[in-house]
């Protein structure tokens, strides 16, 4: 289901809908030719007036006012707009659950826009990176934080489209943030976190090395001269890393700082990324997913990544995990398992994934969490890093693409950009950075 086609939820921010921004808009002009055209244009679905209809009443009960045509007198009543904003402040405290006084809400509302801010900048900082000064906010957008302030801006004659329009996206982000921050505090997950650090440091990893100590090794690779998929793989010390004068052209070196579990005994390294969603990131997700609602689509806000030597040390690890868990008094159980490092396909179902990744993916749920848990063998984390169609990076890229985002955020009749174009691109530039990556240096 894409962001942008007829299935999206996202009513307001579509550019061939009712509340798309344009240059040509006058307010107070009910019967005019230019709106009798636009009522034409929707008149025939339903569904759509309705949500119509709802947006609207939102606006005017957020702004109090009856009618459009009451919003320039609102822009040029400074005390009118400073009371709207006190009052919505406490409208938007309650929606979302917060505590507190005007200025606090105030604060916490201001982090939110500080979040939809985040969300453009991270899109523009990295995956879209060529094309970062086009898509710019606009400064008088970013540097407002007031919902009040934003909301009348969509309507403000005196401001160009574009900047009409990103005040609306940071609305709606905003919003988004709104609900994320709601459902961190319903489920505690920052002190979640730190249990789940605290338990791997406890519990998981060897007593006989200091917390955070860690040994760094290299994964030498070889790779398809096709595919750059791995073909072979062998772990190197630093010893051996720094006496290395020469690579082949279808080699990789890969740093790794692991760590180390014992298990019946024996010492077994572990490479692990621990890893908390920001808010930006979690906003980003519930757009690809076409969805507002957090419990719903982010469900990966505690996730570990593992990277061993071969299957039976995967094996090992799970078990580890499992008996660990007890330990700490925790029945961990397993859930939502998929297992392609043996062979088969990944159960590819967000846009860009690729059904020929490899990995040992579930979630488990011990100590009231529900951590995600991605394994990888050496060889399949080459793959994840390395090979075409599969590597993270470039399935990055795809993501924002396929499943709408980039045009959401920035349509075409905005910014003048084809983002189609843009997608294959970025996707060429991310692949020769990829394989450029690993050579050796001295």
């Amino acid at each position: 289901m894409s962001l942008i086609d007829d299935k999206s939820i996202f009513t307001a921010m579509k550019q061939n809908g009712p509340f798309s921004v344009t240059d040509d808009f006058t307010l107070g002009q009910s019967f005019s030719r230019q709106t009798r055209r636009w009522a034409r244009q929707f008149s025939g679905d339903r569904l759509l007036a309705t949500k119509y209809r709802v947006v609207r009443a939102q606006i005017f009960d957020f702004l109090q006012i009856e009618d459009f045509s009451e919003i320039p007198g609102l822009l040029a009543n400074p005390a009118a707009r400073a009371q709207r904003s006190e009052r919505a402040c406490m409208l938007l405290g309650n929606q979302f659950g917060m505590s507190g006084s005007v200025s606090e809400i105030r604060n916490k509302i201001k982090e939110y826009a500080q979040t939809a801010d985040a969300v453009i900048d991270l899109s523009r900082g990295k995956l879209l990176a060529p094309y970062a000064s086009h898509l710019e906010t606009s400064n008088e957008i970013e540097t407002t934080h007031d919902p009040v302030n934003l909301l009348l801006r969509v309507f403000d004659e005196r401001f160009h489209m574009k900047a009409r329009f990103e005040a609306k996206r940071k609305l709606v982000l905003m919003n988004l943030a709104g609900s994320i921050d709601q459902r961190e505090r319903e489920t505690d997950i920052e002190n979640k976190f730190y249990a789940f650090l605290e338990f791997l440091n406890q519990n998981v990893w060897s007593q006989q090395l200091k917390i955070g100590q860690l040994e760094k090794v290299y994964l030498r690779s070889q790779h398809d001269a096709d595919s750059f998929c791995c073909t072979k793989v062998s772990v190197i010390s630093e010893i051996d890393r720094a006496s290395l004068t020469k690579l082949g052209d279808d080699e990789r070196l890969t740093l790794l700082k692991r760590r180390v579990f014992e298990d019946g005994g024996r010492s077994y390294p572990v490479y692990v990324s621990v890893r908390k969603k920001d808010s930006a990131a979690k906003v980003l997700k519930l757009l690809r997913k076409n969805e507002k609602n957090p419990a719903v689509a982010v469900d990966d806000e505690l996730g570990l990544m593992a990277v061993l030597d071969s299957i039976s040390d995967v094996k090992r690890f799970v078990r580890h995990m499992t008996r660990s868990a007890i330990k700490s008094g925790s029945l961990m159980t397993l859930e939502d398992i998929s297992d392609t490092l043996t062979g088969g396909d990944y159960p590819a179902a967000n846009a860009g994934s690729s059904s020929k990744t490899q990995m040992l993916k579930f979630f488990a749920r011990m100590g009231g969490m529900r951590v995600e848990l991605i394994i990888h063998t050496n060889q399949s984390y080459l793959n994840y890093r390395f090979q075409r169609d599969i590597a993270h990076e470039e399935y990055e890229v795809k993501r924002i693409f396929d499943s709408g985002v980039a045009e959401f955020l920035f349509p075409a009749e905005i910014y003048n950009l084809d983002m189609q174009q843009i997608r294959q691109t970025m996707l060429d530039r991310f692949r020769r950075n990829i394989e450029d990556s690993g050579r050796l240096q001295k």
